[in-house]
């Protein structure tokens, strides 16, 4: 019963991760984009913000997944040596641990005015969780091997 309870909570913190992953990107389009200062500066707000939401919703997707890990292998201890599909989606979440950084460090820059990337890099950066997402739930969900 503990296991269910890990793995709901594990899946809101993903989902309040994600969230800011999602939505990050977008704002630093607007601000790339952004001609008046004004405007620069709620934006600034804004970011600084979402990425603090998004660094709770990571640690505590991290940590409820540790977790539940930890669960399972006291359940079950063999069970992940076999779980390749575990294997695959832990290595999706270590990527999408460094996309968080690199997001985070955007954040950064873009807080002292320096854009270095184009509105259109922004763009495509921004799909990069939505492709990391569909792998970690095909995974999780249909656990293909």
């Amino acid at each position: 019963m503990l296991i269910l309870w890990l793995k709901a909570f594990h899946v809101v913190a993903a989902v309040t991760w994600f969230a800011g992953l999602f939505y990050l990107p977008r704002l630093l389009v607007y601000h790339a984009e952004a001609a008046e200062p004004v405007v620069r500066e709620r934006l600034k707000v804004m970011e600084r913000r979402l990425l603090v939401m998004t660094h709770l919703g990571a640690a505590l997707t991290l940590l409820l997944g540790l977790a539940t890990l930890g669960a399972w292998q006291q359940a079950a201890p063999g069970y992940f040596r076999a779980a390749g599909w575990l294997h695959v989606k832990l290595a999706l979440v270590v990527l999408l641990i460094v996309y968080h950084g690199v997001l985070a460090r955007l954040v950064r820059n873009f807080a002292v005015d320096h854009v270095a990337w184009t509105p259109r890099a922004l763009r495509v950066f921004n799909e990069i969780p939505a492709l990391l997402l569909i792998g970690i739930v095909v995974l999780a969900v249909v656990k293909p091997f």
